[in-house]
């Protein structure tokens, strides 16, 4: 008798390993599922000039509000006139932000450089005369260099408020993207 219940408890564990086997090998049911990346949208550009520190272009998620483009370009200046803006209205993509000055603090017009024409060379100007110092300039100064733009404009203050004033012209490229072809550029136009 203890052999047949060997021989049926054998069988009993054979059909029960075969049915894991069938369970584990069969195909799955059902499509895979396949994860979609999130929907986003395209960011909306907007322009930023006016009373605040770093003017230029930025992007924004749609829905933004005209405090995130304030908050993306610096803040407002003390001249900035805060009455006359609805910070909370919304942004839309292509749009010029102009952020006002009080009445009587607007920047001074730039007058323009007139053209030297060809035949004989003028008198040269003084040396320092117009050029602007990297030691002491604002950021405006900085980005109306050629080939400097707001963010390195931003990036010369911070490496000098950093590191100290520069000792020489050249110490500029030790400046994050001021390479020689920028500093080829701008080296006849800056002073320390």
């Amino acid at each position: 008798m203890k052999n047949v219940l060997y021989v049926l408890i054998g069988v009993m564990a054979g059909f029960a390993l075969a049915g894991l086997l069938l369970f584990i090998s069969r195909a799955p049911a059902g499509d895979p599922i396949v994860l979609q990346p999130a929907p986003t949208k395209a960011p909306i550009a907007v322009h930023v000039i006016g009373a605040v520190p770093r003017p230029g272009l930025y992007e924004f998620a749609e829905g933004a509000r005209v405090q995130d483009a304030i908050d993306a370009a610096g803040g407002l200046l003390s001249s900035a006139d805060v009455e006359s803006i609805n910070l909370a209205a919304l942004l839309e993509d292509g749009q010029q932000l102009t952020i006002p000055y009080k009445a009587g603090q607007e920047p001074a017009e730039e007058t323009a450089v007139p053209l030297e024409l060809p035949g004989p060379p003028a008198t040269e100007a003084p040396e320092d005369q117009d050029l602007i110092n990297i030691n002491t300039a604002t950021a405006e100064e900085l980005d109306s260099l050629p080939g400097i733009g707001p963010t390195i404009a931003q990036r010369i203050i911070d490496y000098r408020t950093e590191n100290g004033p520069f000792e020489t012209i050249e110490d500029i490229m030790d400046v994050s993207g001021i390479g020689p072809s920028t500093f080829d550029q701008i080296k006849d136009l800056i002073t320390v």
